[in-house]
């Protein structure tokens, strides 16, 4: 293995903090503050409605296999998918999956926007991409832009416990 020679420090807390607020000044300054605005989500503005971020799964086996375009998620594993309204985000088959009253739909998590496909959240029956503030319905449709195209939707069938998801 090959060792590298490394450096460390620490500013003090006074250079630090005037670095901070001279950075964020210069940066608010050259694209102005609506750069960082225009994107937004109302859901960015509400502190009181924290993010839902996909259910943890625990160790060892999470219950989801992704075989090419296939996706098999083992409800008893994946338990709290069983649970309306719950959902679940398949990041390496870039597929988002919920429970709409005991029946399961399957989007693309690629949104059609800019593309980003892991950052969302979901709530109120909707999916929201906190790329830009793009929103969903369960069914892929846009309701609030910026993007302007639905999410692409998969095939699903229930069999023993056993969500597949056809792409």
């Amino acid at each position: 293995m090959e060792k590298f020679e490394t450096k460390s420090g620490n500013l003090s807390s006074s250079r630090r903090e005037f670095l901070e607020k001279s950075g964020s000044i210069a940066v608010m300054s050259l694209f102005g503050l609506g750069f960082f605005t225009a994107c937004s989500s109302s859901d960015d503005m509400d502190p009181q409605q924290p993010p839902q971020t996909p259910p943890p799964t625990s160790g060892g086996s999470n219950g989801i296999t992704v075989s090419g375009n296939t996706v098999r998620i083992d409800l008893d594993v994946q338990t709290g998918l069983k649970t309306s309204g719950a959902w679940l985000l398949v990041v390496d088959a870039q597929t988002l999956v919920v429970n709409v009253n005991g029946s399961y739909n399957a989007l693309t998590s690629v949104c059609t926007h800019t593309g980003c496909d892991r950052n969302w959240t979901f709530g109120s029956n909707k999916f929201v991409c906190s790329c830009h503030g793009s929103e969903f319905d369960t069914n892929g449709n846009v309701l609030k832009g910026p993007a302007n195209q639905p999410l692409r939707s998969f095939s699903t069938s229930l069999n023993n416990n056993i969500l597949t998801i056809t792409k």
